[in-house]
């Protein structure tokens, strides 16, 4: 049976309730939530951790899971959790792969982000959310 990918994120949120972009070095130079591909022997908590402090510089606590996201054309699970800022620290770039790291409203948002982006931040922010489990399309570019 091959490896199912996974991969998770973290939405880490500021004292004014901003979230934390970070902004790609590749591909579109797009905005995104701190996060990536699981390694082998680590679990999706354990993955958004490293993610954040290898692209932030941040130690993070991770909290409540937020939503699964199943993107069919990798055979891919995302998690996204609820992550907060151990040491209320400054975020700065710790990674090739990120040119910038900055808590944006969720109001004015940079772009380009992607509607995956935008979402996974959405439903992180509505407690009223139902349903954990979203199967996700390909990306559509807000710019």
């Amino acid at each position: 049976m091959p490896n199912k990918l996974l991969g998770a994120a973290a939405i880490i949120l500021d004292a004014e309730g901003r979230v934390l972009l970070v902004k790609h070095s590749y591909g579109k130079n797009n905005w995104d939530l701190p996060g990536g591909k699981s390694e082998k022997n680590e679990s999706a908590e354990e993955t958004a951790k490293r993610e954040v402090l290898e692209e932030t510089g941040l130690e993070v606590t991770v909290e409540q899971l937020t939503g699964i996201y199943y993107d069919p054309s990798n055979d891919m699970h995302h998690f996204v959790f609820i992550s907060n800022n151990v040491h209320n620290q400054e975020p700065i770039p710790s990674s090739p792969e990120i040119l910038a790291c900055k808590y944006y409203s969720i109001d004015d948002l940079p772009k380009p982000i992607s509607d995956f982006t935008y979402n996974r931040i959405q439903d992180a922010l509505n407690n009223d959310r139902q349903h954990l489990f979203h199967v996700i399309g390909p990306r559509q570019w807000m710019e």
